[in-house]
């Protein structure tokens, strides 16, 4: 049911959200260039790995992110709008509206056996951890909340939590850690 909800209300809201991918792409090439996309590789339902897809908020190179993270890129941050390619990913069936976000593949060997329980969900556009305060949030309570959300996962929750993610992204709560451009890198000791 989950899936067949994740397609549908994708479909149903595209009239919405294509338009405004196709804006934000004509946005990103005026102000970055090519690529418009950020590509990389994440952990997906069962760790399997999938190519999770974004628009770029950062301009190429080796600098630190918080250097290379330009003022469109904060916009598009601060408005999630950087997250609109994956509605892509959720029709591709590697990713779901609500679940647990997906964390890189480098990650995966820094876990313990509970915050592995994360993948036995899709990732998703938004979880638990995302409406409770997202990149503001430890690493140690983003594992606390997506554990949680795996055990207690329904389809009342996930309206719930689609609920309150469109009130965080109008009110801009928690979009980046203390002192970090993006959120600081997982280092395992949680």
């Amino acid at each position: 049911m989950k899936r067949s909800f994740d397609i549908l209300l994708t479909l149903i809201t595209a009239p919405l959200w294509v338009p405004l991918l196709t804006g934000v792409a004509c946005v990103v090439v005026a102000g970055l260039g090519f690529p418009i996309f950020f590509i990389q590789e994440r952990l997906g339902l069962n760790e399997v790995p999938f190519r999770l897809i974004k628009f770029r908020t950062m301009r190429l190179g080796d600098a630190p992110d918080a250097d290379r993270l330009t003022r469109l890129g904060r916009f598009l941050r601060a408005t999630s709008l950087d997250e609109l390619p994956e509605l892509l990913n959720v029709l591709k069936g590697e990713m779901s509206l609500v679940g647990p976000r997906p964390l890189l593949l480098r990650y995966l060997p820094r876990y313990t056996p509970e915050q592995r329980r994360r993948h036995t969900v899709r990732p998703g556009l938004t979880g638990w951890a995302q409406v409770n305060g997202r990149n503001a949030l430890t690493w140690e309570e983003k594992f606390a909340y997506d554990r949680w959300y795996v055990t207690h996962q329904s389809f009342a929750l996930d309206l719930k939590i689609l609920g309150l993610t469109l009130w965080r992204v109008v009110t801009r709560q928690g979009i980046n850690a203390n002192n970090e451009a993006t959120m600081g890198e997982f280092r395992g000791d949680t």
